[in-house]
């Protein structure tokens, strides 16, 4: 790949050109090889490092990933997540980039289509990459599973508690942990009848993916839930089941890949439920028995 040279930066230019790429043009000539094929890469479209995990961009610059967390350190960023971060503020970003194609202008009425068309369109591609013997493969091991454990930060966080409560009404061990201490700790005492499930959209959530090599190393089967099929947490999964929901760099809350990751996870426990059907139904009669008291 050629080296940078100003041309490279002329077509980024906006109402001003992003510091992201001040600093690496200002830096270029102190990189070695690696660097500056990763300087290459951002250059030549920033927009497209902005939805890339670490993983991909590696994948694409011909390095390494350690590469890439020395590379933005040497431009002034803690890692590879904060330099995404900056660009994506220093980009100007249209309405549509914001949220599919809703403008700024758009009445109730309009937002309400497209954001219900944008999560349909998101179950719609998920179902379509959803590998049937990766989720034959999950069930199995859900329904051999002493304890089902999930791990989740953030958005994710939400997702992992609702599925734990699922599969404790139809008499599945589960349990979801959202802090960082406590899914190291209880990922070092599973065993190997016991089973993970990391949730990452991005796939690069450090301690989820810490989480799940922890228990993979404990002995317990490891499932990861997730958008890029090639991020860290695939790497220390034994099973991997991936979303099609695509969310831009605003889109902080993770809106239609929630929903996907949910539909997913709604499989998992309705074809568990089937599995043990006679189980599960006096499971479920049992806890709405023991919630009776608690409604009007």
């Amino acid at each position: 790949m050629k080296n940078i040279s100003p041309r490279h930066f002329q077509q980024f230019k906006r109402n001003a050109e992003p510091s992201t790429l001040i600093k690496i043009r200002g830096a270029y000539s102190t990189f070695q090889k690696a660097e500056q094929r990763i300087a290459n890469v951002i250059s030549k479209n920033p927009e497209e490092i902005i939805s890339l995990s670490i993983t991909e961009l590696a994948e694409k610059s011909e390095t390494s990933e350690s590469s890439i967390v020395r590379f933005c350190k040497s431009i002034g960023y803690k890692g590879y997540y904060e330099l995404k971060i900056a660009l994506a503020r220093e980009l100007v970003v249209s309405p549509q980039q914001i949220y599919e194609e809703i403008g700024p202008k758009d009445a109730i009425a309009s937002v309400k289509h497209k954001v219900f068309n944008s999560t349909i369109l998101a179950l719609q591609e998920t179902i379509k990459i959803l590998n049937d013997r990766e989720l034959e493969k999950a069930v199995e091991a859900i329904c051999k599973a002493d304890l089902l454990v999930f791990y989740g930060m953030a958005a994710s966080a939400a997702v992992a508690l609702d599925s734990s409560h699922k599969f404790l009404r139809i008499n599945i061990r589960s349990v979801s942990y959202s802090d960082s201490h406590m899914q190291a700790i209880s990922a070092s005492l599973l065993r190997k009848q016991d089973v993970a499930l990391g949730i990452s959209h991005s796939g690069s959530s450090k301690d989820v993916v810490e989480a799940l090599r922890i228990a993979r190393q404990s002995g317990a089967t490891t499932i990861c839930l997730t958008h890029h099929t090639k991020s860290p947490i695939t790497k220390v999964a034994d099973i991997k089941l991936f979303t099609a929901a695509r969310e831009t760099a605003l889109r902080s809350d993770a809106m239609t890949s929630r929903i996907a990751q949910l539909a997913i996870l709604d499989v998992l426990y309705v074809s568990v439920a089937l599995k043990r059907y006679d189980a599960s139904l006096k499971s479920i009669e049992r806890t709405k028995e023991a919630l009776v008291e608690k409604k009007y």
